[in-house]
């Protein structure tokens, strides 16, 4: 039996524990565990809507008709029925990151309804638009306060990478142009790699109280062997994301709205297709570049158009190249991607295998400067004519950034001091501001540095608006991609390949998590 002394220790020995162990939880971030209770029936009713609501929704996506779910109007009447204070659907890319989309997709279910999560296997979110909003909108039309209600107080989460969350708003700016206002404000739930877009907007943070519980056995165990020294041992951690996802989701409820710009990309190429093209990345016969600034040379008789929408960046070079690499390895070898930081570890390694690092190599034209193949021009803000900007020689990877996340929450632009702007005639740079801020990274040691933030990436302009042209001489093959979703873009020796962006004329509406 202990003495009253030893149990005094032990008592006072246990406080002291759990003193560090709160104080651990704080320091690696997860302080909102501590924070105040969500009731998790209150955040259902909340969120819930009415079940006749919910069925006809699923019933017109499924059906792919407005009128699929007529019926569910017509057998229960709206007047007894409470609307929800925060109607709410849920989409999940069960690929995104280390694919721990269907243990999600559970626990969401569970806390809100089966009809108001989506898989993006089963339910594109286009289809959500022209159909399952469609559906509330006609019946609100029709006297429905429940439907209108609802329709009018709708949010969305996306839990997935950036490509996703680019995806889903790129589906909702259809409302914007057909005048089907108003446009359903986004959160997020970070599933991707980088998650640069999410973090710009405050939702990381919530992202690593749920993820890093979410992960495998073998993953939680070793981070809490590694967290032994912090008292952070307890069987109660692996179930503490479940409360973290109530606290995302209620916050996706209370959080402010704030804007973002988008940006609208044409890609002409001469005849033949690129291959297997991102979500983000469409055929289209309608697209053109602006005719004031004229090309140069001759245009091939079939001339094909993508288009398609960005909101964090757009790049092209070698950082797409090995975006490119490691997306392909990650389809090929899924059971090599298991979370965040395993993505990151087999991405650095990847990255030091494509030359980027070799630099004395020079005679390869994969290891050559952007400045053999590209010519840029931009047009800066209030002014209507184009400028040519060289491309440094040294230069090797060029991004358009609208935030100031890019490479999982580095700031390659920096925080610019004014005399600084002023000098470059730059302006501090901000997501809604409607111009992009245009960098390089050369070798792979200057990315790294840059990527740690020791120095920042080499400033070329700021532009309203972007075209580059690039011819292949030697190349074959470039490497372009957007918002993390990379692809192989086919390169001519005769002909030009046009990459135009412009401001999308409407702005996306993002829940902050902060």
């Amino acid at each position: 039996m202990d003495s009253p002394t030893s149990a005094g220790d032990s008592s006072t020995a246990r406080i002291v524990a759990r003193s560090s162990m709160m104080e651990s939880i704080r320091a690696c971030g997860l302080s909102g565990l501590a924070g105040v209770r969500i009731d998790k029936e209150d955040l259902r009713r909340r969120l819930l809507m009415p079940e006749y609501l919910r069925l006809a929704m699923l019933d017109s996506i499924r059906k792919k008709e407005v009128d699929g779910g007529d019926q569910h109007f017509r057998l229960h009447g709206s007047d007894d029925v409470p609307c929800p204070e925060s109607p709410m659907v849920v989409f999940i890319n069960p690929r995104s990151g280390g694919r721990y989309g269907p243990v999600l997709k559970e626990r969401l279910q569970q806390l809100i309804s089966e009809e108001q999560v989506f898989d993006l296997h089963d339910v594109k979110p286009h289809e959500f638009v022209r159909y399952g909003l469609a559906c509330l909108e006609k019946w609100a039309n029709n006297g429905d306060l429940c439907a209108k209600e609802t329709r009018q107080n709708i949010r969305v989460v996306v839990a997935g990478g950036d490509g996703t969350v680019g995806w889903v708003l790129g589906c909702l700016g259809e409302l914007h142009q057909k005048g089907r206002e108003p446009v359903p404000p986004v959160s997020v739930i970070p599933l991707g790699t980088g998650n640069d877009l999410s973090r710009s907007f405050g939702w990381v943070r919530y992202a690593f109280k749920s993820y890093i519980f979410m992960l495998s056995t073998v993953f939680v165990s070793c981070f809490v062997d590694s967290c032994s020294k912090c008292s952070l041992q307890g069987g109660s951690f692996p179930f503490a994301w479940k409360s973290a996802i109530k606290r995302t989701l209620h916050r996706a409820t209370t959080g402010p709205i704030f804007r973002l710009d988008s940006w609208h990309v044409v890609l002409q190429m001469p005849g033949g297709e690129v291959v297997d093209p991102p979500h983000s990345l469409k055929a289209t016969e309608e697209c053109s570049l602006d005719q004031t600034l004229e090309i140069d040379g001759d245009v091939p008789d079939k001339v094909n158009y993508y288009e398609g929408v960005f909101y964090n960046y757009f790049s092209i070079g070698m950082d797409a190249q090995v975006a490119y690499g490691f997306h392909h390895l990650r389809n090929e070898k899924p059971y090599l991607a298991q979370g965040p930081i395993t993505n990151k570890i087999i991405y650095s390694g990847y990255s030091c295998t494509q030359g980027w690092f070799l630099t004395p190599c020079m005679s390869d034209p994969s290891l050559r400067g952007l400045k053999n193949i590209l010519r840029m021009h931009v047009r800066r803000v209030n002014c209507s004519e184009w400028e040519q900007i060289p491309i440094p020689k040294s230069v090797r990877a060029i991004v358009a950034l609208n935030l100031h996340n890019y490479g999982s929450g580095r700031n390659p632009w920096g925080n610019l001091k004014p005399e600084y702007l002023e000098r470059r005639g730059f302006v501090e740079a901000h997501a809604d501001d409607g111009l992009l801020e245009i960098f390089g990274l050369k070798q792979g040691w200057h990315a790294s540095f840059v990527m740690v933030e020791l120095i920042s990436a080499k400033h070329i302009a700021q532009a309203a608006s972007i075209r580059l042209e690039l011819r292949g001489g030697e190349w074959e093959d470039a490497f372009m991609q957007m918002d993390g979703e990379p692809w192989k873009q086919p390169m001519n020796k005769e002909y030009s390949t046009f990459v135009e962006i412009k401001r999308v004329p409407f702005q996306s509406l993002m829940i902050s998590g902060e």
